[in-house]
């Protein structure tokens, strides 16, 4: 037995350990949980560390907590949009995926290990699910970015999948130690996991969000604490009431991080360190668990069971369920090479072992051996098949700095920062030429290294990543202006009012928001309303309705002059007419000499646009 202070030092050399093996799998794209593993399995009792650890049911514990955490993380940092572009194929995966990869392992184990039927199926279903973390450590190392469907189809997938997989494992275990008769029993299982899992999950998610807004903690580092104990509530109440306790965590995890709380930033990071540590320690815990002399014996049979898992089971199952959704041959072909496991097949294996089921030993073992083939034979050569199969996207420069509102209030703002590509309408144009709304400010321009303080004359290049500050109001409209054409996924929306510089021109306006005006293009959006309002109405709250859209004078200034005008589509603009609008207005060099002088006179009507415009990236602070 370890004395405290032993402990304390063994884990400490265990991180140390870890975060070293992190840095060798970057450089090598060796997946990290194989060298996690195999760092553990060293410092086992057959290892040089010589640490006797058998404790099945501690190992389970620490599992579980851990993959509570990651999966909580995981889902801080799923987008919204995400879940609902691409919910149905990852849901197919997730679910009739995890079934079809679990029987076609199964049979092929029963006949392999000549064992029952049932116990080839409980070791089909504990190796059925994916593992996110695995993935995309190896493309990350390995420098290749998959196309942004394929990854969050992988994502949304591998962070939903472990319920059904977990709802097949316990299920089985419970009719082969006869509690559970299969049939009516066993599908009510299946349904209270996955509706009270998401029932719970849903309902602490929203409740801890009002709480995360409106509970004046007074100490910053007190909020992602609150938010750990929101993700281990939603376990836990989920467990207790019969539901799936890693389904509710991850839905709370979706619904605080789009909700975005007090301190957002803050949890983000805490999480992700959490997340670090858990990986690290769950892994080093089950490699501690194995016996390498057992793995050597379970090898032959491992390796065939791998084989049908790795080139049988996980294509057909892709292949079934991406048919449903017109994928292209080659995005299934990616899809069913991705099937890295991790640590909830491990985690799993070590239910047999608790429950005493005869042969828990063999299907520990077994398992394990298929955790570090996957990551070998999926993870090592991962990269080039992306390459390969074309399934990779160019890699975005991520700037030297960054900005953050850090409050502990809730502020109507956000940070945001583009990345400027050629295709983007922003690109070769001045920040003054932009047309963003009020309450839009360029708070930094980062050019490779160089930090460059934005003026309205400063001009967006490509490579540019831009630094907005914004309301979340109006985020579609600049999204419209940073993000590359076509910019049609992005849905403008109706009956919002969106405020604008009077001193706008009508082409900007066309260009980057892909509107048609029929005004001169020169002329700005003052003189607009002037031409379609007699001069006796020329008020604020007057409006204009024009092609769809409306305009309202919201403010005019001492001068006369009509300083911002309120725009509200009554349905969302043609996205086609952008690129046509841009071809008609772009601006050709007799116009820039021409237009040049009005457009700087108009604009100094107004305050700089890089304090007059706040706005929202890519990437969220």
């Amino acid at each position: 037995m370890l004395s405290v202070e032993s402990l304390i030092l063994f884990t400490g050399v265990l991180l140390l350990l870890g975060i070293a093996s992190n840095t060798f799998s970057t450089r090598m794209g060796v997946p990290v949980l194989f060298l996690f593993l195999v760092v553990g399995m060293l410092a086992g009792s057959e290892g040089v560390g010589g640490i006797e650890f058998e404790d099945y049911s501690l190992a389970y514990a620490i599992g579980t907590v851990a993959l509570s955490i990651i999966l909580f993380d995981g889902g801080l940092r799923t987008p919204l949009h995400t879940v609902r572009s691409v919910w149905k194929p990852a849901a197919v995966l997730a679910t009739l995926g995890v079934v079809i990869t679990a029987v076609i392992t199964g049979l092929a184990a029963s006949w392999i290990l000549q064992i029952s039927l049932l116990e080839g199926l409980l070791l089909g279903s504990i190796v059925g699910s994916t593992d996110a973390s695995a993935v995309f450590s190896v493309l990350g190392s390995g420098g290749v970015n998959i196309r942004r469907k394929l990854a969050d189809i992988l994502e949304l997938e591998s962070g939903s999948n472990d319920p059904m997989a977990i709802f097949m494992t316990v299920g089985l275990i419970q009719v082969l130690t006869n509690s559970m008769p299969l049939g009516v029993g066993l599908a009510m299982l299946f349904v209270n996991q996955l509706v009270i899992g998401c029932v719970a999950g849903c309902a602490v998610g929203y409740g801890g969000v009002w709480v995360l807004r409106n509970v004046q903690l007074g100490a910053a580092g007190l909020y992602p604490v609150l938010a750990t104990a929101l993700a281990l509530l939603a376990f836990g109440l989920a467990a207790i009431l019969g539901g799936s306790g890693f389904l509710a965590v991850y839905l709370t995890g979706i619904v605080i991080g789009n909700q975005r709380p007090i301190f957002h930033r803050g949890i983000l990071l805490f999480h992700d360190a959490a997340a670090w540590i858990c990986q690290i320690l769950m892994f080093m815990t089950l490699g501690l668990l194995s016996f390498p002399s057992r793995l050597l014996e379970a090898s032959g049979v491992a390796l065939l069971i791998s084989a049908v898992l790795i080139f049988v089971a996980r294509p057909i199952a892709v292949f079934l369920c991406g048919g449903m959704f017109r994928f292209s041959l080659r995005e299934m072909s990616f899809l069913s090479l991705v099937g890295l496991k991790g640590a909830v097949p491990i985690t799993l294996a070590t239910f047999p072992m608790l429950a005493g089921l005869s042969g828990a030993d063999q299907v520990f073992d077994t398992v394990f051996f298929v955790v570090l083939v996957s990551a070998l034979i999926q993870g090592w050569p991962l990269p080039l098949v992306a390459r390969l199969l074309k399934a990779e996207e160019p890699a975005r420069f991520r700037p030297p700095v960054s900005l953050e509102i850090s409050s502990l209030h809730n502020v109507d703002g956000d940070i945001v920062d583009y990345t400027v590509d050629a295709s983007c309408p922003a690109a070769g144009r001045q920040i003054k030429e932009l047309a963003l709304p009020d309450g839009v400010v360029v708070a930094l321009l980062v050019r490779g290294t160089e930090i460059i303080p934005p003026q309205g004359r400063t001009r967006v290049l490509v490579g540019d990543n831009v630094i907005v500050v914004l309301r979340p109001a109006v985020r579609a409209l600049v999204d419209r202006v940073f993000t590359p054409r076509p910019a049609d996924a992005i849905q403008l929306p109706a009956a919002v009012e969106f405020p604008l510089r009077g001193s706008i021109r009508v082409r900007d306006l066309e260009q980057f928001y892909g509107l048609r005006m029929n005004a001169a293009p020169d002329c700005t959006l003052e003189d607009f309303m002037r031409s379609q309002l007699p001069s006796q109405e020329v008020h604020p709250g007057a409006l204009v309705h024009h092609n769809g859209l409306r305009f309202r004078v919201r403010e005019i200034a001492a001068r006369g002059t009509i300083e911002y005008v309120g725009m509200t589509f009554s349905a969302a603009p043609d996205p086609a007419a952008q690129t046509e609008a841009a071809e008609k207005t772009k601006p050709t060099e007799k116009t820039k000499a021409e237009s040049g002088p009005a457009a700087s006179t108009k604009s100094s009507k107004a305050p700089d646009a890089a304090s007059d415009s706040p706005e929202r990236p890519d990437s969220e602070r």
